[in-house]
C-alpha cells in the first residue's frame, strides 16, 4: 500500500501540509510526498526565482506558482477572520505585488578577510546570506547591491551593520547603522559613494539616531500626487502597487464620509489618497512622520490637517470620534486594542482598517462586530511577494 500523500494546503509559515496534518517544508498544494519525505513536483510547484532561496531568509515561497500564492495570502486572512466567527460578505480578489517592485529593504553587511559580505539573514540565523541577486526588489535598489559591498569592504567596520534603503521621489535614501565613518578618508568615501551612485541622501546612524551626511535637495516621496517630506527611516507600504490599490479601496468604500478620521496616519498614505472632496485629520505619535504630514498637508487647502497623539497610552474617545463620519486606521502590528475599543462605543457607523496582521486584525474586527458592525468588504494583499507575511484591507459598517 502506498503511503504518498498529496499537499491540499499551505501552513501558515509556508510548509506544505497533507490531509492528514503532515507538515513537509518545500512542498506546495498538488504536490505529493511519499512516506521518506521526497517531493514530487505538482502543476503549482515551479522553479524559484533566485538563487538564494532556500538559503536566504527573506522568501518562503518562491517554488509556488501565483495561483498558490494568492490562495496563502487569501486562506490567511480568511482563516483568522473564522478563528473570531467573522465571515465577510463580499470577499474581494486578492491582490499580488509582481517581482522587482519592493521600495525598501533592510540588509546586512559585514568585512571579511577577502572583502565584505553583504545580504539579508539566513532563515533562523545571524549569517548573512552574499546576495547576487533580489528578484523581489525595486531594479534601483537591487543596483546598489554590489556597489555597497564593495563599500563595506572598503571602509566597513569590524562588526555587522545595518543597510536600510527605500526609494524616494529623487532616487534611493541609504541609512547605515553601527557604521562609524572615523577621519577625513572615510567620510570622503562616502561622500563620493553617495554622489558616484546618485543617492537621495545617505545617513550613518552610530547609535545617536540617523545623521544626514549627503542630501543635494530634500528627500519626499508622492503620496496620491502630494510630495511629502520624508524623514529618515520613515515608513512607507512595501510597493507602490499595493499602496495604491489599497488607498482605492479605502477612498471607494469611505463613500459619502465628508469629514474622515485617518488614524495611525503616518506620513499620510491614506489621509492623502481619500481627501477628494473630503477633510481628513491624519493622527499619528511618531513626530517627524507627523510634521512631515502637517506641512504637507498645509499644502492641500485645509483638506489634510494633522494631530500629534500616541493613539495607544491616549486612544480617540467616543465624543471626540463622534464628530467624524467615518474612520480609518493602520496600526503596526499589534493592532488596536485600545482605540477600536473606543470605535465600538461611539456612534460612528463606518470603518476601514488596514492591517498587516491577520491575527490582530481578527481580535479587533471580532470587537467592532460584537459593537453592531458587519464586515461588508475584505481584500487581502500580498503585497511581500514570496513571503509569508500577509495584509489586508477591510470595511465594517453599522445600521
Amino acid at each position: 500500500m502506498s503511503l504518498s500523500e498529496p499537499i491540499i494546503r499551505l501552513a501558515a509559515k509556508g510548509d506544505g501540509v497533507t490531509a492528514s496534518g503532515r507538515h513537509v517544508s518545500g512542498a506546495v498544494p498538488g504536490d505529493v510526498v511519499d512516506e521518506g519525505g521526497a517531493i514530487t513536483p505538482g502543476p503549482h510547484h515551479i522553479a524559484p526565482a533566485c538563487r538564494h532561496f532556500a538559503t536566504c531568509g527573506g522568501c518562503q515561497l518562491q517554488h509556488a506558482d501565483d495561483t498558490v500564492l494568492a490562495d496563502f495570502v487569501q486562506d490567511r486572512v480568511v482563516n483568522s477572520a473564522k478563528g473570531q466567527g467573522l465571515e465577510p460578505e463580499d470577499l474581494l480578489p486578492v491582490h499580488l505585488s509582481p517581482p522587482h517592485t519592493r521600495r525598501r529593504a533592510g540588509l546586512h553587511g559585514l568585512r571579511t578577510a577577502r572583502g565584505a559580505v553583504l545580504g539579508y539573514r539566513e532563515g533562523g540565523s545571524h549569517r548573512v546570506v552574499d546576495l547576487a541577486e533580489c528578484p523581489v526588489l525595486h531594479p534601483a535598489l537591487a543596483a546598489l547591491i554590489a556597489p555597497l559591498r564593495k563599500f563595506v569592504a572598503a571602509h566597513g567596520p569590524k562588526g555587522m551593520v545595518g543597510i536600510d534603503l527605500t526609494l524616494a521621489d529623487q532616487g534611493v535614501e541609504a541609512n547605515l547603522t553601527n557604521f562609524p565613518l572615523e577621519g577625513l578618508g572615510p567620510t570622503e568615501a562616502a561622500l563620493d559613494f553617495a554622489r558616484d551612485h546618485a543617492l537621495a541622501r545617505l545617513t550613518i546612524d552610530q547609535g545617536y539616531g540617523p545623521e544626514t551626511l549627503w542630501e543635494p535637495e530634500p528627500v519626499t516621496v508622492t503620496l496620491s500626487g502630494v510630495p511629502v517630506s520624508l524623514p529618515p527611516g520613515a515608513f512607507l507600504q512595501a510597493t507602490q502597487d499595493a499602496e495604491v490599490r489599497m488607498a482605492a479601496d479605502a477612498a471607494a468604500w469611505l463613500g459619502d464620509a465628508r469629514i474622515v478620521a485617518d488614524l495611525f496616519a503616518g506620513l499620510g498614505t491614506f489621509a492623502f489618497a481619500l481627501r477628494e472632496g473630503r477633510k481628513v485629520l491624519g493622527v499619528e505619535a511618531e513626530r517627524a512622520a507627523h510634521l512631515a504630514c502637517k506641512t504637507a498637508g498645509a499644502r492641500t487647502g485645509g483638506s489634510v490637517l494633522a494631530l500629534h497623539r500616541d493613539l495607544f497610552r491616549s486612544p480617540l474617545q467616543p465624543e471626540e470620534l463622534n464628530r467624524f463620519d467615518a474612520v480609518l486606521l493602520d496600526p503596526p502590528r499589534a493592532g488596536a486594542r485600545a482605540q477600536v475599543a473606543e470605535i465600538a462605543a461611539s456612534s460612528l457607523k463606518r470603518v476601514v482598517y488596514v492591517s498587516c496582521n491577520p491575527s490582530s486584525w481578527a481580535r479587533d474586527a471580532a470587537t467592532l462586530v460584537e459593537a453592531g458592525f458587519r464586515l461588508t468588504k475584505l481584500r487581502p494583499v500580498g503585497q511581500f511577494r514570496w513571503s509569508t507575511h500577509v495584509e489586508l484591507v477591510s470595511l465594517f459598517i453599522r445600521p
